[in-house]
């Protein structure tokens, strides 16, 4: 077994199978984020100007029409954030929700006060429970680290789904470099475009057939991006973002409630990063997310691992809750549950994948300029 080592500069370590060290004890994680934020406008005066060319562009493409963006909201920080920044810079957006059965009662709650305070309207979109329910006990059956791929898929194919309804070629996405320009480890997830790969854990493992559970292919992402030109914008990065002065904000103008870390609006997700992840594949998401705001300024090291020594359930009590809610939404007894924390991993892959047909067009579009 290899030596453990910790980066010197943010918090990620040798969890990661492809991290590689530097003469100076520095990864390779932080140092090509920071790489990527060289090409990030740092003056003020840069950052407004490069923030009204494209709001005045989003604005003009949307003249005419009923709504003039897309922002997809989740109820945590990011998104919420991206949402006020709109509204608070003359846009027009349509707010689009995707439930899936498991929301917390804070995620529907900053939801409901951000569509109130902000006078816009909400489209969500609800995934059946037990075509979910299904889908997600599929993929426990095929012991593939991602379980969170069917969510983030569908999420994005109802983003694009009505930015295509009303005619729309812009889609304001919480993501940015801040909180979350830190590539992942290999192997921590998978290609999030990967519909193929969906539809063949299902066939083997499910029962019910995907109706209102929305898909995003590679060549939706193709047809998408290229023929119909709709932009997915990193729109925080037109900003200063500050994810705690972010919170600060959002408490005073929408009553907004916090979480104690990044994804943990969904029950679901808060179980799947803060004990399926950790306990059954040695993964911790604290640490790219936390590597994040340290190297972002926003956050000390010290703290950060001062945090990482916490259990990624800060109560215990919420721990053992939310593994009783789980199994019991989920229809796992003890018994199951542990034979499946038990198990071995499987990869994505070897249930039939589509990745490698998007990494090849990905790099195809590099080539020819066309990202």
């Amino acid at each position: 077994m290899d030596e453990y080592r910790l980066c010197q500069r943010c918090v990620m370590d040798t969890s990661a199978s492809n991290i590689v060290f530097d003469e100076d004890g520095y990864c390779n994680f932080c140092s090509d984020f920071l790489k990527r934020m060289e090409t990030v406008p740092v003056q003020s005066s840069m950052l407004v100007e490069r923030k009204d060319a494209f709001i005045e562009r989003v604005k003009k493409q949307g003249a005419g029409k009923k709504y003039d963006c897309i922002v997809g909201v989740s109820g945590g920080v990011d998104s919420s954030y991206a949402l006020l920044l709109a509204v608070q810079n003359g846009l027009r957006p349509l707010a689009v929700h995707l439930d899936n059965g498991w929301n917390s009662e804070l995620a529907s709650q900053n939801i409901s006060n951000l569509v109130d305070k902000l006078g816009v309207d909400l489209h969500t979109h609800v995934i059946d429970w037990e075509e979910n329910r299904d889908l997600q006990r599929s993929f426990f059956k095929a012991n593939v680290v991602d379980i969170e791929l069917l969510m983030d898929n569908a999420m994005m194919a109802l983003n694009y789904q009505q930015a295509i309804r009303y005619g729309l070629k812009n889609i304001l996405s919480g993501n940015n470099l801040a909180t979350e320009g830190l590539v992942m480890p290999e192997g921590w997830n998978h290609c999030k475009y990967d519909a193929k790969n969906i539809r063949r854990i299902q066939k083997r493992f499910g029962s019910e057939s995907i109706e209102t559970h929305l898909l995003l292919s590679t060549v939706g992402v193709i047809n998408h991006r290229f023929i119909k030109r709709i932009k997915w914008i990193s729109f925080l990065d037109y900003f200063p973002y500050d994810k705690f002065d972010a919170v600060e904000i959002l408490k005073q103008e929408i009553d907004y409630l916090p979480y104690p870390y990044k994804h943990y609006e969904s029950i679901f997700t808060r179980f799947y990063q803060g004990y399926i992840l950790p306990k059954k594949f040695g993964y911790d998401k604290r640490r790219p997310h936390l590597s994040n705001l340290v190297l972002s300024g926003q956050m000390s090291r010290e703290e950060a691992l001062d945090l990482l020594k916490e259990p990624p359930y800060p109560d215990p009590r919420q721990e053992e809750q939310d593994r009783l809610y789980v199994m019991e939404k989920l229809g796992f007894t003890e018994d199951t549950f542990r034979q499946y924390m038990e198990a071995p991993e499987i990869a994505h892959r070897e249930y039939g994948s589509e990745q490698w047909l998007f990494d090849s067009l990905m790099r195809l579009a590099g080539i020819f300029g066309m990202m």
